[in-house]
């Protein structure tokens, strides 16, 4: 059988994260892009603040090409044995390029409004997230410049995340992934 890849996009604070949470029970393997750059960060001993990472991020990109991060990946990817793979935080075509080489390839956008998203990463706690209204805009400019509106636009479904409690997000989710499988 076929994996099936199952692309998370969407602004930072959309909840991506949230459904891979909630679906980590699904027996569904989880893997985050943004843990694969904050790894590669403890790997160069570098701290990882929100300043930091996004340096890094852009700078694996310019360094390997727009599906770097995609590419730390694979070997999650290719020892994984479930048949369905979530990915947390695709942010470019070229990363879905990438991901294709080892399945069947859908794509979910997680749409959120700018207000919901900024209170999320508040209360959310990563190192990386921000505190500041200037911190925030500055990280969805740098989300929108590796190409995260190409991925979303692309995208196979979209759930918009406005009044849904976690449990209902993650539903709908599991939904339509369960009508990809089947």
């Amino acid at each position: 059988m076929t994996k099936l890849i199952v692309c998370l996009t969407g602004m930072p604070g959309a909840g991506k994260s949230t459904i891979a949470d909630g679906l980590k029970s699904k027996g569904y393997d989880i893997i985050n892009m943004g843990n694969a750059v904050r790894n590669e960060a403890k790997k160069r001993n570098i701290e990882p603040s929100r300043e930091n990472l996004g340096k890094l991020m852009l700078e694996l990109r310019d360094n390997n090409g727009p599906g770097a991060i995609a590419e730390l990946i694979k070997p999650d990817i290719e020892t994984s044995s479930s048949n369905v793979i979530l990915i947390d935080g695709v942010r470019s075509n070229e990363e879905i390029s990438v991901l294709k080489k080892f399945g069947n390839v859908k794509l979910l956008a997680i749409h959120a409004s700018t207000d919901r998203r900024f209170d999320f990463l508040q209360k959310r706690g990563r190192t990386d997230d921000p505190q500041t209204k200037e911190h925030f805009e500055e990280r969805d400019n740098r989300e929108l410049g590796v190409g995260i509106s190409n991925s979303i636009a692309l995208s196979d479904y979209a759930i918009t995340n406005i009044d849904l409690t976690k449990e209902q997000l993650v539903q709908n989710a599991y939904k339509i992934i369960q009508s990809w499988i089947e």
